[in-house]
This record gives structure tokens, sequence and C-alpha cells, in this order.
């Protein structure tokens, strides 16, 4: 019988692959073969590549329940994510890879409308998670300032200015900013905003644009309209604009999601984008890329993010880092065809 079978068979039963029967294939130490396993950096390419391959020939899967017994410690990182979010997806996807290349796995507890962020932190720290990041929490500093002398916290994606905490973020008031701008440059002057409704990532955006109207000199024209996250607000905002006296040149929504809403009313309408009304939303998320959207809008960098998440995470587990710290990046604006001059 081949090393293949012998691991699988003994007196005709069924024995699962272990540790040393990869570790044999390859003529490496079981510390070497776990190294690679566990995704720690190390070993070089051409070990790691013939270690996976003899752990896929022999069928070995990782029991992830002895090694966490083994070292007492889960090598999980517990993500906060919000399940109607493309952008949190899109976060996720680049958490998971920063994660592998440095021995961490992932552990997702959604956000939902019946599921809140208390449910969902208490399902990360069930599964024993050694640190959180949380995708845009709504908590408050205090609260989140608590949480993290449980686990280290990571947040991203909000500026928490009344609290001790690890952050990364974007400029979003930067980011709407640069909007406001573009449009401006084209002509417009009766530019819209649909409000991202409560929390502190809605607030800066907001800002943003007041910000960017007064700078321009079109104080007059300041007109936000309420709005949320999702695509219903902004088909509510378009209908309410639809209702009005005269159509605005531009509207800026709270985030890609609010401005598809605006997009699909006004298509609804009859009305022409961008020939009629310029419409721009933010986050550069894969529905905003699609070709009968074709939204401009803002990138938020979502790898750089969940690079410097994970990273803010293993300095805290793995280098006995207590100091918070705060990273800001850059947004920048993604021009496609949702706007141009006014008519």
């Amino acid at each position: 019988m081949d090393d293949v079978g012998s691991a699988r068979h003994r007196n005709g039963t069924h024995k699962r692959p272990r540790l040393e029967d990869v570790a044999a294939r390859v003529g490496l130490s079981t510390a070497s073969v776990s190294l690679v396993l566990r995704g720690v950096p190390g070993p070089s390419e051409r070990t790691r590549q013939r270690v996976l391959k003899a752990a896929a020939d022999l069928g070995y899967q990782v029991d992830r329940t002895a090694s966490t017994l083994a070292s007492r410690r889960s090598r999980l990182l517990g993500v906060m994510v919000d399940i109607h979010s493309p952008f949190h997806a899109e976060l996720v996807e680049h958490l998971h890879t920063a994660a592998e290349e440095v021995g961490y796995d992932l552990v997702l507890s959604t956000l939902t409308r019946t599921r809140d962020e208390h449910t969902a932190v208490e399902t990360l720290l069930a599964f024993r998670s050694e640190a959180l990041i949380l995708l845009g929490p709504t908590a408050p500093g205090d609260a989140l300032a608590a949480l993290d002398n449980k686990a280290p916290v990571i947040a991203v994606g909000r500026r928490i200015a009344d609290a001790a905490l690890d952050v990364v973020r974007t400029a979003d008031d930067d980011g709407v900013g640069q909007i406001v701008d573009h449009l401006a440059e084209l002509g417009h002057r009766e530019i819209v905003y649909v409000d991202g409704g409560k929390g502190g990532i809605a607030t800066d955006r907001r800002r943003g644009y007041r910000t960017a109207m007064r700078r321009r000199g079109l104080d007059e024209y300041v007109r936000v309209l309420a709005g949320d996250h999702t695509e219903a607000a902004g088909e509510r905002a378009a209908r309410q604009l639809l209702g009005g006296p005269r159509l605005p040149t531009a509207v800026v929504a709270f985030n890609d999601q609010c401005a598809i809403g605006v997009l699909t009313a006004l298509a609804r309408a009859g009305v022409d984008v961008p020939g009629r009304v310029s419409v721009a939303g933010y986050d550069d998320d894969t529905l905003s890329r699609l070709s009968c959207f074709n939204l401009t809008t803002v990138s938020q960098s979502a790898k750089e993010q969940a690079r410097h998440a994970v990273a803010a995470a293993v300095e805290r587990l793995d280098q006995d880092r207590t100091d918070p710290r705060e990273v800001v990046l850059p947004p920048h604006l993604v021009i496609r065809t949702s706007t141009a001059e006014p008519a």
C-alpha cells in the first residue's frame, strides 16, 4: 500500500492524516511544516509549495481545536461587518488576505436589520477572537473603549475623537469636498447632498459637503436632504426632488448605495443622467463600477484600510503596543460617466 493508503488505513479502518505524515512525506520537521500550514512567514516559497502539495495529496486538514488548545491562542481576528454593505464585503476580502499573510484567520459576525452591534461583538468574543476589527461601528466612544479592555479594538472607517482607540479611516470630509470641487469646476451650482443619517461617518461627510460649498462661494445653494446608507433612502430623496419646483443640476449621496437609489428613481422618471442631473456617490464599491451605473465616486482604498487594520491588531497582540494609533488615508476621486457639465 502506498503512503497515502497507509496514512488513511490501519487494519481496514480510516485514519486521519497527521502533521507527522505530512512532515515525513516532504522530509521536513513537524515544526517547519506547521509554520507553512499556519501561514507564518519564514519558509521559502519552494518549501511552502512542497508542504501544501503533500498536505493536499494526503488529505490533511489543520485541526484548529487541537492547535488552539496547544497554544492557548486562537489566532483569530473578529470582524464585525454589515451584511448589506458591498464596501464591507470588499474590505473583508482584503482583511482575509492580510490576516493570512501573518498567520491569523478571521471570524465574521454580521450586522443585520434585526442583529445589533452588541450581539455581533459578543459573538466574536464567544469565538475567542483575540482582537476586534469593527467596520463602521456606531457605538459611543466610551463603549468602544470599555470593549477595548476585553480585546484590542480597531475601528475601521470612523473617526473617534472621544476615546483612546486604534482607528483606520479615510478623511471623509476631504473626500466629499473633492466631489463638490469636481462638480463646481464642471459649472454646477445647485448641488444637493443626500445625508447618511446619524453617526460619525455621516457627520464628517455632511461637514465636508457644507465646508466645500462655502469654500466655493455656494452657501446659498446648500441643501441637505434626509437619508441613510441604503438604496431606498436614495430613492426617497430623489422622489422629493422630483416633486419640487425644479431639479438641482447635481446630487451627491452619502454612499454608493444611496446614489444608486437616486439613479434608479431618476431613470424611472425619465430624467437623463448626467444630461440633466449629475449624480455622485462615495465608497467606490463593486456596484458603482458596473457599466449600468458607472458612478462617479470616492475611493476609500479598501485594500490599504484592511492592511493597516490587520497590522494594528498584530502590533497590539504580538508586539506589545499599547498606545492608540490613528491612520488616516487620503481618499481620491474616481470620475466616471454619471457626472458632466450642466446643460
